[in-house]
């Protein structure tokens, strides 16, 4: 992750991680997404430098984000443990899902 301190983020570079806030666990959307979701459509590789810079790993789930083709795109953590917290977190969305249902059907 980064060593860049939360208070010298640039405006773009908040908006990113607001952005990415947004996609749910076990949800993935594109760095083309984000760019379009702050307003700034064509700046994918923009967003995908912010997110290189996020300081707030995992707490501002970047890993979420792919590349438009489904790929994986970049990760500071590398791509198997990319892969990894996408899966984890895929099945624990599955999981309460299915919680979720069972619950309604109680009602």
């Amino acid at each position: 992750m980064c060593s860049k301190k939360s208070n010298s983020l640039t405006d773009f570079e908040k908006a990113v991680y607001g952005a990415v806030l947004e996609i749910p666990l076990g949800a993935t959307r594109s760095y083309a997404w984000v760019a379009a979701r702050i307003g700034r459509p064509g700046a994918a590789r923009a967003v995908g430098n912010a997110l290189h810079k996020n300081p707030y790993a995992p707490f501002v789930p970047c890993h979420r984000v792919i590349a438009a083709d489904g790929s994986l795109g970049g990760y500071s953590g590398g791509p198997t443990r990319k892969r990894a917290l996408l899966e984890k977190e895929r099945r624990i969305a599955a999981k309460n899902e299915t919680k979720g249902l069972r619950e309604t059907k109680r009602l």
